[in-house]
């Protein structure tokens, strides 16, 4: 779904490195090739000079898009951030205000109700957090400069489209830095493929409409092979000394096969008996939680390609259908925030007076940077995250 990484493309654009500021002279150069190449994608000219015409460029993207992570997140800190008691309240009573649509998106497509709200909450947190950027300006930009020039000007013209066939007014699209956009953060082009007018109006919005998003997000699903008669798969138990040298999501086996090496559920109960293709997802390694997986992982998995972000959405949907936390502790002493515990930590950040903003639960630099002063000074490792261990200090540090 998202925009991430991919190889340079130039294919005949303005091909720039992402310079630190971009001039105007270059940027109306490209957008005078993007207007000669829109009405080969189905952009008429009055739609391409009425909501370009105001256009300057936002290189703040194109430094997003050549940055590499500050540090890698720990499934840890990831899992206790996306699927929390908030979260989880919070998918809960969106279950029940949306029950009627949701019941005809499963009857419809098949996808249940837990994984669709699932996805929802943890895109845009119930259509509270769409992002802030304008598509327009986002992806012109990066049709412009930096990487992969050729891929998001196909998203900049199939926004153009989405405007002109009157799906979604152009105010209202504004999202991701890199174009996702809505309730559940389509790109551009996954909206024109998929995207669905499931509230009757004629049009497919999926800013305004909730239906709509809900659908479209079960119609991806759908489409990406999930079948509403599988799992996707569940926590397990490996046998002491057991050979995980056939882990792997890809690497699928079925079900007795597994039984028969002595894999077992969680709460010791035998594995399905059936030949149901599963594959040993290893998260954290061997000494962390492990799962059996499905098919239906990997129509998760298609949605974002990230093996932790499945297994956030599989886990959110399993607890908003009354199922529990997961049994097997993440191999650490340091475990992560919720995002509550995560906006203490700043709370108390701002009470021994660093300038890091609204507490929001979100980890960005000013946090970080804060976190690492203060680690220091309350002697521990520097290293700028957000776990157990730094909020505790700095509860006995305020307790003082």
């Amino acid at each position: 779904m998202r925009a991430l990484g991919g190889a340079l493309a130039l294919l005949g654009m303005v091909a720039l490195s992402a310079p630190a500021i971009a001039s105007d002279r270059e940027f109306a150069a490209c957008l005078q090739q993007l207007r000669s190449e829109a009405a080969t994608k189905g952009v008429s000219s009055a739609t391409f000079d009425q909501h370009t015409a105001a256009l300057v460029s936002d290189m703040a993207v194109v430094g997003f898009l050549d940055a590499q992570p500050e540090f890698v997140t720990p499934i840890w800190d990831y899992m206790a951030g996306l699927v929390d008691a908030e979260r989880v309240a919070d998918g809960r009573a969106m279950l029940e205000r949306w029950a009627e649509v949701l019941a005809r998106v499963e009857t419809q497509y098949g996808v249940d109700a837990g994984t669709v709200v699932a996805v929802w909450g943890v895109e845009s947190n119930f259509g509270r957090n769409f992002g802030s950027r304008p598509l327009l300006t986002s992806l012109s930009t990066l049709s412009c400069f930096g990487r992969r020039q050729a891929f998001f000007r196909g998203e900049f013209f199939t926004t153009l489209k989405i405007i002109q066939e009157g799906h979604v007014a152009p105010e209202r699209l504004t999202g991701s830095w890199a174009g996702a956009f809505g309730h559940t953060q389509f790109m551009p082009s996954t909206f024109m493929r998929l995207a669905v007018d499931f509230d009757g109006d004629g049009r497919r919005d999926l800013v305004d409409s909730v239906p709509d998003a809900l659908a479209s997000t079960a119609n991806f699903l759908k489409r990406a092979g999930w079948r509403g008669d599988l799992d996707w798969g569940f926590e397990v138990v490996l046998p002491k000394r057991f050979d995980t040298a056939g882990a792997g999501r890809r690497n699928k086996q079925p079900m007795q096969q597994w039984a028969s090496r002595g894999v077992k559920r969680v709460d010791g109960s035998a594995l399905p008996a059936a030949a149901t293709p599963a594959g040993l997802l290893l998260p954290a390694g061997a000494a962390g939680p492990a799962f059996l997986v499905t098919r239906n992982f990997d129509a998760l998995y298609a949605y974002n390609a990230a093996e932790s972000y499945a297994l956030a959405i599989a886990h959110l949907a399993d607890r908003l259908r009354g199922g529990a936390p997961l049994v097997t502790p993440w191999p650490t002493d340091d475990a992560g925030l919720s995002r509550a515990e995560r906006r203490e930590v700043q709370s108390l950040l701002l009470a021994r007076g660093h300038d890091i903003g609204e507490p929001d639960g979100m980890i960005g630099a000013r946090t970080r940077e804060a976190l690492k002063r203060v680690q220091g000074e309350l002697g521990l490792v520097a290293d700028g995250r957000a776990g157990q261990a730094v909020l505790k200090a700095l509860r006995d540090a305020e307790s003082r």
